[in-house]
């Protein structure tokens, strides 16, 4: 299993990641993505596949 999560300093809240996975992701009261509480551990495949959602490149992945 993978933890995905956001470095909001490079995110820039484009939406991407929620609009793909609405289920996962959302967007905070600044205006920044987050992952919603609950919702961090993925299947190592599925992550790699949001990790490459954001333009930025400010999901990432940890093994868990």
């Amino acid at each position: 299993m993978e933890k995905v999560n956001v470095n909001q300093d490079i995110c820039i809240g484009c939406g991407a990641c929620q609009a793909e996975y609405p289920d996962v992701f959302e967007i905070n009261d600044e205006g920044l993505a987050e992952v919603q509480n609950g919702r961090e551990m993925q299947e190592q495949e599925e992550a790699e596949i949001m990790t490459g959602i954001c333009p930025v490149g400010a999901i990432y992945s940890e093994e868990k």
